[in-house]
């Protein structure tokens, strides 16, 4: 499904469609996107403290954002899952994070 999503916006970037949400985020460029993944990475903040509902929505919000943003910058979704890929089964050393609080 991510991958038909990006997919698609990809071909709204190179074929505009009149009226397209996506494409009015694309016209107004780098700062709007990032505008929006961040109010809607503010929003599943807030809806994880609501209704299970609300977080899926809020959720798939913020996906759709960040793969607008990933398309803007013309970063592939495998890269993303490269990156994953090399992260996945290595141990995280936790002790030498900082605490939420001193950040």
């Amino acid at each position: 499904m991510l991958e038909s999503l990006y997919n698609e916006i990809i071909e709204r970037k190179e074929q505009p469609k009149e009226g397209s949400y996506t494409n009015y985020l694309f016209d107004k460029g780098l700062d709007k996107i990032l505008k929006k993944v961040g109010e809607e990475a503010t929003e599943v903040i807030i809806a994880a403290k609501n209704e299970q509902d609300e977080l899926i929505s809020e959720t798939a919000d913020l996906v759709y954002h960040m793969l607008v943003l990933l398309a803007e910058k013309n970063i592939p979704l495998s890269e993303i899952e490269k990156e994953l890929e090399k992260r996945q089964g290595k141990l995280s050393i936790t002790k030498d994070r900082k605490e939420i609080e001193d950040l």
